[in-house]
Protein backbone atom coordinates (compact mmCIF):
# COMPACT_ATOMS: atom_id res chain seq x y z
CA UNK A 1 0.00 0.00 0.00
CA UNK A 2 1.30 3.76 -0.51
CA UNK A 3 2.18 5.87 1.92
CA UNK A 4 -0.22 8.14 3.13
CA UNK A 5 -0.07 11.58 2.00
CA UNK A 6 -2.48 12.35 4.81
CA UNK A 7 -2.23 10.34 7.58
CA UNK A 8 -5.35 8.39 7.53
CA UNK A 9 -6.07 6.45 4.20
CA UNK A 10 -8.41 3.44 3.58
CA UNK A 11 -9.86 1.54 0.85
CA UNK A 12 -11.83 -1.12 0.93
CA UNK A 13 -14.05 -3.12 -1.68
CA UNK A 14 -17.06 -5.37 -0.46
CA UNK A 15 -20.86 -5.69 -0.85
CA UNK A 16 -23.56 -3.27 0.89
CA UNK A 17 -25.45 -4.63 3.15
CA UNK A 18 -28.73 -3.20 3.74
CA UNK A 19 -30.60 0.11 2.60
CA UNK A 20 -28.47 3.58 3.42
CA UNK A 21 -30.09 5.28 7.05
CA UNK A 22 -29.83 9.08 7.75
CA UNK A 23 -27.22 9.58 10.19
CA UNK A 24 -26.43 13.32 10.98
CA UNK A 25 -26.73 17.12 9.62
CA UNK A 26 -23.43 19.22 9.48
CA UNK A 27 -22.71 22.22 7.40
CA UNK A 28 -26.37 22.16 5.98
CA UNK A 29 -25.43 19.06 4.40
CA UNK A 30 -27.25 15.13 4.83
CA UNK A 31 -25.09 12.15 5.45
CA UNK A 32 -26.30 8.71 5.61
CA UNK A 33 -24.73 5.33 6.91
CA UNK A 34 -24.34 1.74 5.70
CA UNK A 35 -22.65 -1.13 6.42
CA UNK A 36 -20.48 -2.49 4.10
CA UNK A 37 -19.67 -6.34 4.57
CA UNK A 38 -15.70 -7.33 3.69
CA UNK A 39 -14.71 -10.93 3.74
CA UNK A 40 -10.96 -12.22 4.73
CA UNK A 41 -8.55 -14.40 3.32
CA UNK A 42 -9.44 -16.68 6.18
CA UNK A 43 -13.08 -16.73 5.50
CA UNK A 44 -14.72 -14.92 8.52
CA UNK A 45 -16.08 -10.90 7.28
CA UNK A 46 -15.50 -7.67 8.49
CA UNK A 47 -19.00 -5.41 8.65
CA UNK A 48 -17.57 -1.89 8.71
CA UNK A 49 -20.01 0.87 8.86
CA UNK A 50 -19.57 3.71 6.31
CA UNK A 51 -20.85 7.36 6.09
CA UNK A 52 -20.79 9.43 2.95
CA UNK A 53 -22.92 12.59 2.09
CA UNK A 54 -26.08 12.69 -0.09
CA UNK A 55 -24.96 14.30 -2.90
CA UNK A 56 -22.03 11.61 -3.28
CA UNK A 57 -24.74 9.06 -2.61
CA UNK A 58 -26.58 9.88 -5.34
CA UNK A 59 -24.25 10.64 -7.87
CA UNK A 60 -23.57 6.71 -7.87
CA UNK A 61 -24.69 5.05 -10.50
CA UNK A 62 -25.41 1.38 -10.39
CA UNK A 63 -24.11 -0.77 -13.17
CA UNK A 64 -24.73 -4.68 -11.95
CA UNK A 65 -21.25 -4.67 -10.28
CA UNK A 66 -21.50 -6.44 -6.91
CA UNK A 67 -18.83 -5.06 -4.80
CA UNK A 68 -18.48 -1.25 -3.85
CA UNK A 69 -15.29 0.30 -3.46
CA UNK A 70 -14.96 2.91 -1.21
CA UNK A 71 -11.53 5.19 -0.61
CA UNK A 72 -11.66 7.29 2.51
CA UNK A 73 -10.41 7.90 6.43
CA UNK A 74 -11.10 5.64 9.42
CA UNK A 75 -12.93 8.13 11.61
CA UNK A 76 -14.13 8.18 14.96
CA UNK A 77 -17.20 9.89 17.29
CA UNK A 78 -17.66 10.10 21.02
CA UNK A 79 -20.91 9.14 21.78
CA UNK A 80 -22.23 10.75 24.59
CA UNK A 81 -26.19 9.39 23.80
CA UNK A 82 -25.81 7.41 26.73
CA UNK A 83 -26.70 4.38 23.69
CA UNK A 84 -23.99 2.15 22.45
CA UNK A 85 -20.68 2.00 22.54
CA UNK A 86 -19.03 4.89 23.53
CA UNK A 87 -16.69 5.09 21.01
CA UNK A 88 -18.30 5.13 17.55
CA UNK A 89 -15.97 4.02 14.71
CA UNK A 90 -16.43 4.52 11.01
CA UNK A 91 -15.18 4.93 7.54
CA UNK A 92 -16.03 8.31 6.20
CA UNK A 93 -16.26 7.75 2.55
CA UNK A 94 -14.76 10.56 -0.03
CA UNK A 95 -15.02 8.21 -3.06
CA UNK A 96 -17.71 5.42 -3.83
CA UNK A 97 -17.63 3.26 -7.00
CA UNK A 98 -19.04 0.04 -7.95
CA UNK A 99 -16.77 -2.40 -9.38
CA UNK A 100 -16.25 -6.35 -10.16
CA UNK A 101 -12.99 -6.25 -8.40
CA UNK A 102 -11.52 -8.43 -5.27
CA UNK A 103 -12.18 -7.69 -2.11
CA UNK A 104 -10.40 -5.15 -0.40
CA UNK A 105 -9.47 -4.17 2.92
CA UNK A 106 -6.49 -1.93 3.78
CA UNK A 107 -5.40 1.59 6.08
CA UNK A 108 -2.50 3.58 6.71
CA UNK A 109 -2.12 5.74 9.41
CA UNK A 110 0.00 8.19 10.90
CA UNK A 111 -0.87 9.79 14.18
CA UNK A 112 0.35 10.23 17.91
CA UNK A 113 0.06 7.23 20.57
CA UNK A 114 -2.72 8.85 23.07
CA UNK A 115 -2.35 6.04 25.71
CA UNK A 116 0.21 4.06 27.50
CA UNK A 117 0.38 0.94 25.17
CA UNK A 118 -0.85 -2.85 26.59
CA UNK A 119 0.84 -5.49 26.36
CA UNK A 120 -0.72 -8.91 26.82
CA UNK A 121 -1.11 -12.40 26.15
CA UNK A 122 -3.94 -14.10 24.16
CA UNK A 123 -5.32 -17.47 25.96
CA UNK A 124 -3.56 -19.42 22.67
CA UNK A 125 -0.13 -17.86 23.74
CA UNK A 126 -0.01 -14.97 21.28
CA UNK A 127 1.63 -11.60 21.98
CA UNK A 128 -1.19 -8.40 21.40
CA UNK A 129 -0.45 -5.26 22.24
CA UNK A 130 -3.34 -2.25 22.35
CA UNK A 131 -2.54 1.03 21.50
CA UNK A 132 -4.54 4.10 20.87
CA UNK A 133 -3.45 6.58 17.69
CA UNK A 134 -4.50 10.10 17.42
CA UNK A 135 -5.09 10.86 14.23
CA UNK A 136 -5.19 15.11 12.92
CA UNK A 137 -7.74 15.73 10.41
CA UNK A 138 -8.55 19.58 9.08
CA UNK A 139 -10.32 22.10 11.56
CA UNK A 140 -8.58 20.95 14.54
CA UNK A 141 -10.10 17.91 15.48
CA UNK A 142 -8.42 14.45 15.73
CA UNK A 143 -9.76 10.88 15.50
CA UNK A 144 -8.92 8.55 18.42
CA UNK A 145 -8.45 5.01 16.75
CA UNK A 146 -7.72 1.96 18.98
CA UNK A 147 -5.24 -0.37 16.91
CA UNK A 148 -3.95 -3.71 17.97
CA UNK A 149 -0.24 -5.32 16.95
CA UNK A 150 0.60 -9.16 17.24
CA UNK A 151 4.46 -10.81 17.54
CA UNK A 152 7.17 -9.09 17.33
CA UNK A 153 5.11 -5.94 16.11
CA UNK A 154 3.47 -6.08 19.37
CA UNK A 155 6.48 -6.11 21.33
CA UNK A 156 7.92 -3.43 19.13
CA UNK A 157 4.88 -1.37 19.85
CA UNK A 158 4.55 -1.84 23.33
CA UNK A 159 8.25 -0.21 23.98
CA UNK A 160 5.86 3.12 22.32
CA UNK A 161 5.49 6.04 24.40
CA UNK A 162 2.73 8.84 24.49
CA UNK A 163 3.71 11.39 22.50
CA UNK A 164 5.74 8.94 19.80
CA UNK A 165 4.82 9.57 16.11
CA UNK A 166 3.57 6.11 14.88
CA UNK A 167 2.90 5.23 11.25
CA UNK A 168 1.67 1.27 10.87
CA UNK A 169 -0.62 -0.35 8.47
CA UNK A 170 -2.99 -3.03 8.14
CA UNK A 171 -6.88 -3.56 7.84
CA UNK A 172 -9.91 -2.95 9.67
CA UNK A 173 -11.25 -5.39 11.71
CA UNK A 174 -15.24 -6.38 13.54
CA UNK A 175 -15.02 -8.02 16.53
CA UNK A 176 -18.18 -9.47 18.26
CA UNK A 177 -18.43 -9.64 21.95
CA UNK A 178 -21.01 -10.05 25.10
CA UNK A 179 -21.35 -7.41 27.42
CA UNK A 180 -22.71 -8.19 30.79
CA UNK A 181 -24.62 -5.09 31.84
CA UNK A 182 -27.47 -4.89 34.70
CA UNK A 183 -27.51 -8.53 34.87
CA UNK A 184 -28.61 -8.86 31.21
CA UNK A 185 -25.61 -9.97 28.80
CA UNK A 186 -25.77 -7.39 25.84
CA UNK A 187 -24.18 -8.50 22.15
CA UNK A 188 -21.79 -5.69 21.10
CA UNK A 189 -19.27 -4.97 17.69
CA UNK A 190 -15.95 -3.16 18.23
CA UNK A 191 -13.93 -2.16 15.35
CA UNK A 192 -10.44 -1.49 15.78
CA UNK A 193 -7.14 -1.77 13.00
CA UNK A 194 -5.27 -5.08 13.04
CA UNK A 195 -1.63 -3.60 12.25
CA UNK A 196 0.70 -6.12 9.88
CA UNK A 197 3.57 -3.14 9.72
CA UNK A 198 4.20 -0.72 12.72
CA UNK A 199 7.00 1.75 12.40
CA UNK A 200 8.13 4.57 14.61
CA UNK A 201 8.82 7.96 12.74
CA UNK A 202 11.99 10.26 14.38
Amino acid sequence: MEKSTTGNTTRLCGSVEGKPAFSHMSRNRRFFMFPLRVPRLSGAEDLINIVCDEELMCSLEPDGSPMLRVTGELRSYNNKSGVGNRLLIFVYANELAFCDGEAENSITLRGTVCKTPSLRMTPLGREICDVLIAVNRPFGRSDYLPCISWGQNARESSLWCVGDAVELEGRIQSRNYIKNSEGRQIKKTAYEVSASTVEKLS
